[in-house]
């Protein structure tokens, strides 16, 4: 747990940092946050990622909607 809050304090202040420079919140968190983990901003996701986030229950609807 220890660990954890260790790695949490450097991520906010490379976040905050990297805001310093960039003077946009978006383009700072974005650019700290690991790209492995897949985070997009609310509202630009595609709908492939959509679907991939809900898994099954897109398909269900699909299938209902056929």
């Amino acid at each position: 747990v220890k660990e954890l809050m260790v790695f949490l304090d450097v991520a906010v202040f490379e976040i905050i940092l990297a805001y310093l420079e960039k003077r946009d919140w978006k383009e700072a968190f974005f650019s700290v946050l690991p790209q492995r983990k897949g985070a997009v901003p609310l509202g630009e996701a595609n709908n492939s990622s959509k679907r991939a986030l809900s898994g099954k229950e897109d398909e269900d609807n699909d299938s209902d909607s056929n």
